[in-house]
């Protein structure tokens, strides 16, 4: 398998966690590229990372869809439970999880444009969607398991990269379960040996 990957993308980070998760991360062969590389087109016409090339030469792209298809590979427990309120509970997670990196990654781009009210306004959006998402977060604190589904990894990633572009606006202040959580996962490897750069 051939991973098209940027060392600072918090969706990268995902499937890098879920790979050592599942301890196949071995088996992925890493392709660092940019988004406007040309040679990315050929295997993803978004033009995006994380783009996975399998064995067999399938093109999976989106973070969900290659974590998916890394849970079917190997014997490791899964990290996406069988259907069920199980799986419907770490599918949410994984969504509020995307969704605070969905709501932050566009907004490095806006900060650095000259500020009008439109983007101003914008911005505030995207803060009230990362605000809301850690308060359920804090709620549900309590039933986070250390790293065992799709839900919890992604919000480990989502916590780090908050730290990691966001260290202006600390999200622990209001939510000490939460923070105590990842306080404890983030020292385990598929957090700890994805830790971003850049």
């Amino acid at each position: 398998m051939k991973l098209a990957y940027s060392p600072a993308s918090p969706y990268v980070r995902k499937v890098n966690a879920c790979a050592i998760a599942r301890g196949i991360d071995a088996k992925i062969e890493r392709w660092k590229v940019g988004t406007t590389d040309p040679a990315l087109l050929e295997f993803n016409p978004l033009s995006k990372v994380p783009t996975l090339i399998t064995d067999d030469g399938a093109m999976l792209y989106d973070s969900p869809v290659i974590c998916e298809y890394l849970d079917s590979i190997g014997g490791a427990p899964k990290l996406f439970p069988p259907a069920g309120p199980a799986r419907w509970k770490a599918l949410c997670q994984e969504a509020l999880g995307d969704g605070v990196l969905d709501a932050t990654q566009p907004r490095r781009r806006e900060i650095a444009l000259p500020q009008d009210d439109g983007r101003k306004s914008y911005i505030e959006l995207q803060q009230g969607k990362v605000k809301r998402a850690l308060d359920v977060l804090e709620k549900e604190a309590g039933s986070l398991g250390m790293l065992t589904t799709i839900g919890e990894i992604t919000i480990g990633c989502a916590l780090g990269y908050l730290d990691f572009r966001y260290a202006n606006e600390p999200w622990r202040p209001g939510h000490p379960k939460l923070e105590a959580w990842y306080a404890k996962v983030a020292k385990l490897p598929p957090l700890a040996e994805t830790m971003p750069v850049g």
